[in-house]
Formats: structure tokens, C-alpha cells, sequence
């Protein structure tokens, strides 16, 4: 935002425009007890002591660039960026960016985010992209909102995989919460780990608005969900599909199995982990339900003299246009992090980011047969793409203590979430897990007792 200082006497005009004498008038509905209290605050530090103790705090921080080995992912991965990525972002022009309303001073801007879209768009198999949300768990819960909106509120059901994300899950029904929306699947009695799409396809009816599933799933598996989004639409209703998009490069994407929503997590598409955040969701669906989605969309034209430019096609200021007849309040976007997801992908291109996605296939692979090897253990037979389930001799609680202890990041307690999975970790392997980190993470399990 631009800051402009005003004079003297253009602060008083303004006063006397809105009747009162100083700008101390204008806080006389708070009481005078209220407006300056005193505050328990410690004394001022220079910006050189400032510095010294961020930097500590700082510094006690762990992370996977060194100090450990991590095998743990669950939404949040451990990907190699190339410098190209934060060199770009760093840029004034983009770093400092606000929204482009006018394109004749925002092409840049504009181009920039033009190509995030028709990147994603073509890597999920999609018609059309948005300029982003906040996060994956955004996404889908926008998901609903379109699907909701598309039948007019006449289909209040919608059906969620239990093997989607559980904080996606609890997005969504946070979200959802006020537009009588009916959530079934998660609590219908699926079994988590053991549960199939032919499970959920039961609870699809004439009700149903939208189905989500998950690809590859939470627990790192894989399915080709081609007849289950066909048997969906045959009953009316559209299908969302979550997913990893390192995974797209290797897999048939969800628009060659007929999804009609396709959403998630931007994050390993040259994002840090950054202890959890900020990220980028990216939503793209088919053309035909393009005026229902969320947030904006940039599109490329012709000027008067024949010049190629950027423009804001679709811009969604609906929370001040539509007000309570908007279908979202969604209005901005992710600008600077789908600049890192465009320079990643167009860095790495088709051939590189399938090279990543062979990498981390290859190595969970690796991982999951010598784990199966050592007593005790146990790694499920389904397809997965970089991260299984492991089945562990003791609490997974237990068994993560032991690995830090090696300076090994476990993997993700899956009892915090599947009271049935008390002893099960899902572990995430990517590119950046050497062969040697694998082998340590198999000697240091095979350590625990077993029975």
C-alpha cells in the first residue's frame, strides 16, 4: 500500500469536512481511561540487540537443511529449490506488487500470474486455473462453495473421502458449516487405512453435489479414479479430486479420469516448508464452471494496436459487489508464491519435474523394501507414489523419540488422527532423502525392540 503524508492544512480541511477541530475529537466515544494505557512492555532495544536476539530464537530452531534428516511430509514437503526461484521473488517489481486493477501499470504482474494459471492448468489436465488461494485446504473447501452454487443449492449433500488430509476435512466443515451442507463419509463407518473408493461410492446419491477423494490419498496411495468419478456423474454429481501436483508428472492426471474440480497444496512446487507456511493452493476446473469459481483469473488479449497484453478477465470483489448473495469471499491470491510455483515448473519443465517425481517414487520405494525387511515392521502392498504407511512394533509416539534422538525426523503419527493407527507412521521420502539417509533411517528402527 502507498503511504501519502498529508500538510498541516490538509489535515485541517479535512477535520473541518467532517465537523470537529482535532484529531483528538475523533476518539471521544472511547473512554479516556481506554486510549492510552500503560503496557507492560519491556525497554526499548536498539536495532542491533533487536537483531542478536531474532537471530537466537532463530537459531534454536531446527530444520531439514542440516541439522536433520526428515522423513516426515503429510502435506508439507522437502523438495530441492532452485536459487533461480527466490532470486525472481526477491525482484522489487514482484516482491513489493499489490493487485493489478490496472493492467496498463501491471503487466508484469499480470503475465506473471497468466503463466502460473496455464502451467497448472496443464499439469492437472484442466480447462482453466485461478490466480490461487491461501492454501490447499482453501481450495477445497471453495470447491464445495462451486459445487453448492452450480445446483443451486438443491444438492446439499457432500461426500468426503476419509482418506483425504484431516485438516483439509476440518477446513471444509469449518467452512461449511452455515450453508446446510451435509458432510458424510469421513464418519460413516469407512475404515481409514483399509478403505477403497468402491467404499464411497455407496454413499453417492441424488443428493449429492460433490464427491472429494484425495491423489495419491493421505496415506500415499494410489488410484485410478476414472470408473468412480464416471459412476459420481452418472448420478448428477461433480468430483473434486486433492492432489499432489509432484505427483501429476508421473501419473494420469484427474482430468484424463474425468474430474470436474481439481485442487491442492502448491507448496512442493518450489515453496520452503518455512515451519509450516504461508503456502498456495491452486484451484483449475473445466470451463464451464468458470463464473462460479472463487478469486480472479488473468487473461491474455490484444490491445488497440495489435499488441499482446494481460488483463483481469475475471476479478471477484464479490464480498463488496453481491455482498450476502456472493458465493465466496475469496477476492485475492497468492501472487508471489505462484510466481515461485511458475518459476519452478518452468525451470525444472516437463522433463525435469518428471525427473523429481521418478526420484521421490523411486526412493519411497527403496525405503519401503528394506523397512519391510526388518522384524517388527510392516509396509502395506498398495500402489503409493513417495510417502507409505509403516507399521511400527511400538507407538509411533515412541518410535519418533528414538529416531530424534538419531537426528532423524520420524514420520507423521497417523494415531493423532486414526485412533486405530496408534502404531503406524507415515513416512515421506523425496528427492533430497539419500540412499544413506534411507539406510540410516532402516538401522535406527531396526534397533527398537520388537515384542
Amino acid at each position: 500500500m502507498t503511504y501519502i503524508p498529508i500538510s498541516p492544512h490538509e489535515r485541517d480541511e479535512m477535520l473541518a469536512t467532517v465537523g470537529v477541530q482535532s484529531l483528538d475529537e475523533l476518539f471521544d466515544a472511547i473512554p479516556a481511561k481506554q486510549r492510552f494505557p500503560k503496557l507492560n512492555l519491556p525497554p526499548a532495544w536498539t536495532e542491533m540487540e533487536a537483531l542478536e536476539e531474532l537471530s537466537n530464537i532463530a537459531n534454536a530452531n531446527e530444520n531439514a537443511r542440516g541439522d536433520l534428516i526428515s522423513f516426515l511430509g503429510a502435506g508439507m514437503y522437502h523438495h530441492y529449490i532452485p536459487s533461480v526461484v527466490d532470486h525472481m521473488l526477491r525482484r522489487g517489481e514482484f516482491y513489493t506488487a499489490y493487485t493489478p486493477y490496472q493492467p496498463e501499470i501491471s503487466q508484469g504482474t499480470l503475465q506473471a500470474i497468466f503463466e502460473y494459471q496455464s502451467l497448472m492448468a496443464a499439469l492437472t489436465g484442466m480447462d482453466v486455473s485461478n490466480a490461487s488461494h491461501y492454501d490447499g485446504a482453501t481450495a477445497a473447501a471453495e470447491a464445495v462453495t462451486l459445487a453448492h452454487v452450480q445446483f443451486r443449492g438443491k444438492r446439499n449433500r457432500v461426500v468426503l473421502s476419509p482418506a483425504i488430509h484431516p485438516q483439509y476435512r476440518q477446513v471444509i466443515r469449518t467452512y461449511t458449516q452455515a450453508m446446510g451442507v451435509e458432510i458424510v463419509g469421513e464418519n460413516d463407518g469407512l475404515s481409514d487405512v483399509r478403505f477403497s473408493a468402491e467404499d464411497l461410492q455407496a454413499l453417492v446419491s441424488e443428493e449429492t453435489c460433490l464427491v472429494i477423494v484425495q491423489y495419491p490419498d493421505f496415506f500415499g496411495r494410489v488410484y485410478d479414479y476414472k470408473k468412480f468419478i464416471d459412476d459420481a456423474h452418472a448420478k448428477g454429481a461433480l468430483v473434486c479430486v486433492i492432489a499432489n501436483p509432484t505427483a501429476l508428472a508421473l501419473f494420469k492426471t484427474p482430468g484424463e479420469m474425468g474430474a470436474d474440480i481439481v485442487v491442492g497444496d502448491g507448496q512442493p512446487l518450489g515453496i520452503p516448508m518455512w515451519f509450516g507456511g504461508p503456502s498456495i493452493g491452486f484451484f483449475t476446473t473445466r470451463k464451464q464452471y468458470i463464473h462460479k469459481m472463487a478469486g480472479r483469473l488473468v487473461g491474455e488479449t490484444v490491445d488497440n494496436k495489435g499488441q499482446r497484453g494481460y488483463v483481469l478477465t475475471l476479478t471477484a470483489r464479490e464480498q463488496h459487489i453481491k455482498r450476502e448473495r456472493a458465493t465466496s469471499n475469496i477476492c485475492t491470491n497468492q501472487s508471489l508464491l505462484a510466481l515461485a510455483s511458475a518459476v519452478y515448473l518452468s525451470v525444472l519443465g516437463k522433463a525435469g519435474l518428471k525427473q523429481v517425481a521418478n526420484l521421490c517414487y523411486q526412493k519411497a520405494h527403496y525405503a519401503a523394501n528394506e523397512l519391510n525387511k526388518v522384524k517388527g515392521y510392516g509396509v502395506s502392498r498398495d500402489v503409493f507414489f513417495h510417502e507409505f504407511v509403516l507399521e511400527c512394533p511400538q507407538s509411533a509416539s515412541e518410535i519418533n523419540a528414538h529416531l530424534l534422538e538419531h537426528g532423524i525426523l520420524g514420520g507423521y503419527d497417523l494415531g493423532q488422527d486414526y485412533p486405530a493407527l496408534k502404531n503406524h507412521l507415515l513416512i515421506a521420502v523425496t528427492e533430497m532423502n539419500s540412499k544413506e539417509e534411507i539406510d540410516a533411517l532402516v538401522s535406527v528402527l531396526s534397533e527398537v525392540k520388537y515384542g
